[in-house]
């Protein structure tokens, strides 16, 4: 028997010779190596990776939005249970009338949570309102590297005026020239959270607590009601209305440009007539958005917080324009003013 088995084999080996030879007078070596390559593979097991190969990314798209890493602070203290009738993924919102303060829309009015980047419209409100010098050249200092993580190229040494800063900390949200703002400032960082702190007290902002100039501590914190108070103020000045809703600002970098630009889309749609807005994201606060706009012929002031998903807060935006064109609210009789406390659940008015 174990001689019949050499044998067998012995004849296998003769034939599996034969072939490749067969192959080698009758094919070139491409396509030897090609008929070889297609055999070893056809022969893996579907869905291993050979030995020594790294890992291949899956070019399978992922539909939907990733959820953030961490909770929002809407999401930890329960507003994600308080619902809408509009369905909005913003745990926070407030539309009213910008010259009458009526209320036309509300949802958790009553939450005082943090800001994020909304945090540079008080930047720029006391910027502007201390009459500094747009104009007078400002240089990066490594005091501007105001977190470890945050991309930037508003590297040390570099100089741009102040009115170029602002203009960055509101198209762009560009946290380093906000803190060149703050920096800048008479009396230096901590004379103008100060600053910040006061005319918050001035606008009567009484839920409102600044920490620093760009947002990115969650200890930034405001409510609705306060934040329709800065938008106001805010829009008075013609450079803060035209640098927010700015789409494009080339700056020179070293030996290269670099073009920023709007972190508010619709502020490039010509369905929308936008005359100043703010976004915000840290992962305390969620997707923020403040804006003023024109809705029917009426001038309104929208606040959402605390927005699940990437695009959320700006598909938000679109379904309250929507809902107030529709339900024909914007011509509705006013029922009472923003600056009345305002329950937890969300009530179209």
């Amino acid at each position: 028997m174990r001689a019949l088995l050499v044998l067998t084999l012995a004849g296998c080996l003769a034939a599996s010779g034969a072939a490749v030879a067969e192959t080698s007078s009758t094919g070139s070596p491409t396509q030897a190596s090609a008929t070889i390559a297609k055999a070893k593979s056809a022969s893996r097991v579907q869905g291993t990776i050979p030995a020594g190969s790294s890992r291949v990314q899956s070019r399978r798209k992922v539909r939907g939005e990733r959820p953030p890493l961490h909770p929002s602070e809407g999401q930890l203290t329960g507003l994600t249970h308080s619902g809408d009738p509009l369905q909005l993924k913003s745990h926070v919102a407030l539309v009213v009338d910008q010259d009458t303060d009526e209320v036309l829309f509300e949802k958790n009015t009553h939450a005082v949570l943090p800001i994020a980047s909304i945090t540079k419209l008080m930047t720029a409100l006391l910027t502007v309102e201390a009459d500094l010098p747009l104009d007078e050249e400002l240089k990066v200092t490594p005091d501007e590297l105001v977190r470890a993580g945050i991309r930037s190229n508003l590297r040390p040494g570099l100089t741009m005026t102040r009115g170029t800063a602002l203009h960055l900390a509101l198209m762009s949200s560009e946290n380093r020239a906000a803190q060149l703002l703050g920096r800048t400032y008479p009396g230096g960082l901590a004379t103008f959270v100060e600053a910040m702190n006061a005319k918050a007290r001035m606008l009567g902002m009484s839920d409102s607590h600044f920490v620093d100039p760009t947002g990115l501590s969650p200890d930034n914190r405001s409510s609705a009601n306060d934040l329709v108070r800065l938008v106001k103020a805010a829009y008075e000045y013609d450079v803060i209305r035209e640098y927010s809703v700015s789409g494009e600002l080339a700056l020179p970098v070293g030996k290269r440009t670099v073009r920023y630009g709007s972190t508010n889309r619709l502020t490039a749609s010509p369905d929308w007539e936008i005359g100043l807005q703010k976004t915000g994201y840290i992962s305390a606060a969620g997707r923020c958005l403040v804006m003023q706009a024109v809705i029917e012929g009426r001038r309104v002031v929208m606040v959402l917080l605390d927005s699940v998903g990437k695009y959320s807060r700006i598909a938000d935006a679109q379904r309250i324009r929507n809902w107030l064109e529709s339900s024909g609210t914007v011509n509705a009789v006013p029922a009472r003013s923003a600056g009345a406390s305002a329950g937890s659940n969300a009530k179209p008015i």
